[in-house]
Order: C-alpha cells, then structure tokens, then sequence
C-alpha cells in the first residue's frame, strides 16, 4: 500500500459506522452472514504473470487452509468483492478463482472489482441495504470498524499456524477470528551500503538502537554538501510507531482516553523532531515536497530512509548498493505494518463456501505463487520456503527484514474520527518541529483533543 493509499483507506471509516449500524440491526435477524473489504499493499515493481490453474497447484496447500471451513452442500455461487485486483491485477485474481473452483466444482466464485477511489462508498451502500457480497476485502482500519459494528461474520475452525501470526491476530475480535490476511507490506529502514563503506563505518544490523542510528547519522551529516544522514517524517504515522518502540501506549486499555503525551511520547516525539535540521532535512529544505525522501535518497545523498517495502521498486537503477534491516527500537522493536483481510459478511447465506474460498484465497499454494509472480503485494503465509522466490528476487539482499519486521509489530490506532485524530497528532508534531510549541505541551494538548473525539 502506497502512503496515498494508506492516508485514502483511513478515511474511509469515517463514514462506516453510521451506515453499518443502520444494517445490523437487519443482520443481528437472519442466522446467515456476508462482507467485503478494500486496500492495498503496492509492494516492489509490477508484471504481468498467471499463477497456476492445475489441480496440484490449487490443492497441495489449499488443503490445510480449507479443511476446516464446513463443506456447502450442493452447487454454490457466491461473490466477492475486492478492491486490490483492480487497476492491473484482475486477471491475476481470476488465474486464483479458476483454481478454487478446479478444487472446489461444487462452488462458483463471482467476482466485482471496484476500483479503490470508489470501493468504500459501494461497500458502505451495500452494507447498509443488505446488499453486500458473501465476502468482500477490507484494510485494517476499515476492519475494525465493520467489526465492532457487526457486519463481520466470524471464521471458526480456522488454522493460523498458516500466516505470520502477527497478521493473522491483526484480525481477532474478542478472541474470534473475523477475517484472515489476504496481503500486507511494512516499513524497513533503508540505507546506502556505498556511504557507510566510505565513511568506514558499520552498517546498521537488527540489532541496533535509536542510539546507534543517531550515531552514524550524526557521523554521515555533511550540511556543507547537503548530505544527510536520516529522513524520518514527522507525523502521526511514525509517532505511533516511535511512541511503541519506547514502550508507550496511544489509548489507556478500555480505549476511553489517549495516553500518547506520557514520558515514553514525549521521548517518541522528541526522536522525530530532534532530527530535524540536525541529521535530517527541514521543512525548509523542502522535505514536506512530494517524493523529496525518495529522491534524496537516489540521489546518493541520504544514508538512512525509514520508509515502506513499496519503494523497493524505485531504486532498481540507483548507482550504489543498499540494502535495509528492521527498524531499530528504543526500548523495544515495533514495526508499522499494513495489511489487507478477506473477510465474509454477517448476513450473507453462504458462510460456509464463502469461508472456503477467503481461506483458499489467502494461504493456498494457487494464491502464493499467483501474488509472487505478479509483484501483487505479499502473502501472508508463514512458511518461508513457498516465499524463495522472493527472498532471491535481487536487491535488496536482506528481504528477510520483510518478514522479520513481522516479529514485532505495532498497528495503527484506530478510531471513528480518524482524520480528525490524525490532523490533531500531525498539527501538534508540525508546531513543535517549527519550534512554536513544546513537544510536552504540544503533546498534551493533542491527547486532550483525541480523547474528546473518542466521547462522540
């Protein structure tokens, strides 16, 4: 998922609750259940592939992800709707149906590929008038929100040793399962392996620290020739991460208030800011331009780039070698990861076959292979020898990080007024990086600000 994609997805859900409550009510009456779900993981560059339509290759894997969903009875068809295929993908998706319904004759899959800047306004309607596919694709926020509302059946019977466990409990409720992860990407720090070698110093490995990382990025500065460091930004998006790499907690545990300006914050937000003009460009140095982080980074002239695994594509023809390793933490590691989840819906009446086919869809040997060939983000599945191909794809050397990142993770807080939450966050960490406000007031007063949203 780009970073346009993730900002987009987020506000989608300030629409989801009043039109998913308007349904459940409806729902909560019919013993059977349907959903659907949008986002995107754009992980690496794109081309075009067909994943394998054999019986073997549909079923070897797909036996394990599908063995507990209750068989439908009969000839089924059901629908499902997704976001990520449109655009590029819709063949891909199809090569994955055509496998499921090889294995599975006695089930049909219709498919409704909606284009990403229309999905959650068709999604939103067709919860709301009862209208909504047996399954259908969400992102993360949008889950929580079609979660806490209703809409989602739950999955029983399901074996989450498949997927990276981090991923596949990203999607529990209460300790059910209410979706499973379809794809994710995440965010790695980046580095120039050609400008450590030539500063002789060492390159930044898993088990580094913020203190290491502002070691070598005070040592890599050279102002006099623009060189930089680090880039890190200073918003809402990183704060939550860095606020969990302290040991910090952004809602108090029953989520009726923000805890965000506690100590391990105001450590959080003092590592972004204090980069700022130090180690890392200004806003003056234009570093709030669209695409400055990746461009300065290909021009050679910024040593470390905390930024997504989407990137990896943009730096195919770069002059130097690079390479990337998980994040490091301050107290802890925690990754900031993004994922996608097929999930079926509450009032759908084929639960059953549309629980197989969300199953075969996420962890089936069809789905790896199809989603691998085609650079169609990353599948989430657990066992590292059906991901080869990947992890010898070339540059960069370490995709390991990719899943290692997986380890220790760190979601977005999530809630009805999420725009509102985030201008709230952003506005605070703008002021105090410009030097208007201090960090523990800016802070302090931001938290206030949340927790009043988290009352309507």
């Amino acid at each position: 998922m780009n970073r346009s994609s993730r900002l987009t997805a987020m506000v989608g859900i300030l629409a989801v609750a009043s039109l998913v409550t308007a349904c459940s009510s409806a729902s909560n009456s019919s013993s059977s259940s349907s959903s659907a779900a949008p986002s995107a993981a754009a992980v690496g560059s794109s081309s075009a592939a067909s994943a394998p339509s054999s019986a073997s290759a549909a079923g070897s894997s797909s036996t394990a992800a599908t063995s507990a969903a209750a068989a439908p009875t009969g000839n089924t068809t059901i629908s499902y709707m997704d976001f990520s295929a449109s655009g590029g993908h819709e063949k891909d998706l199809a090569s994955i149906v055509a496998a499921f319904e090889k294995a599975n004759p006695t089930i049909t899959v219709n498919v409704q590929n909606v284009a990403y800047t229309d999905y959650f306004t068709k999604l939103q309607t067709a919860v709301a008038g009862g209208t909504a596919a047996d399954a259908y694709e969400l992102d993360y926020q949008n889950f929580v929100s079609y979660q806490s509302n209703g809409a989602l059946a739950e999955l029983k019977g399901v074996d989450g040793s498949v997927y990276r466990k981090s991923l596949v409990d990203a999607f529990t409720a209460d300790g059910k399962q209410y979706g499973l992860p379809e794809s994710f990407s995440d965010v790695v720090l980046f580095y120039n392996k050609t400008m450590f070698a030539k500063a002789g110093i060492a390159t930044p490995t898993s088990k580094w620290t913020w203190a290491d990382e502002k070691a070598a990025a005070t040592k890599l500065t050279d102002k006099s020739t623009k060189t930089w460091g680090d880039f890190q930004p200073i918003t809402y998006n990183e704060f939550y991460k860095a606020l969990a790499q302290s040991g910090g907690q952004f809602f108090n545990a029953d989520k009726t208030a923000a805890t965000f300006s506690s100590a391990q914050g105001v450590t959080a937000a003092n590592w972004l800011v204090g980069k700022a003009g130090t180690v890392m460009p200004t806003v003056a140095d234009g570093s709030n331009t669209p695409d400055f982080d990746v461009n300065l980074f290909k021009s050679g002239k910024l040593a470390m780039w905390h930024t997504g695994i989407w990137e990896f594509g943009a730096l195919d023809k770069v002059p130097f070698d690079w390479d990337v390793v998980v994040e490091p933490g301050n107290t802890t590691k925690a990754s900031a990861m993004f994922t996608n989840a097929a999930v079926v819906s509450a009032s759908s009446k084929n639960q059953a076959a549309a629980q197989k086919w969300v199953q075969f869809l996420t962890a089936s040997d069809a789905a790896v292979t199809t989603r691998l060939s085609a650079s169609w983000e990353l599948p989430p599945i657990a066992d590292n020898a059906k991901l080869s191909s990947y992890l010898k794809a070339g540059k960069p050397a370490n995709r390991q990080a990719v899943f290692d990142a997986l380890n220790q993770t760190v979601l977005a807080p999530v809630i009805s007024n999420q725009q509102e939450m985030q201008d709230d966050l952003n506005n605070a960490l703008t002021a105090a990086a410009a030097g208007r406000t201090p960090v523990d007031k800016a802070l302090a007063d931001a938290q206030s600000k949340v927790t009043a949203l988290l009352g309507q």
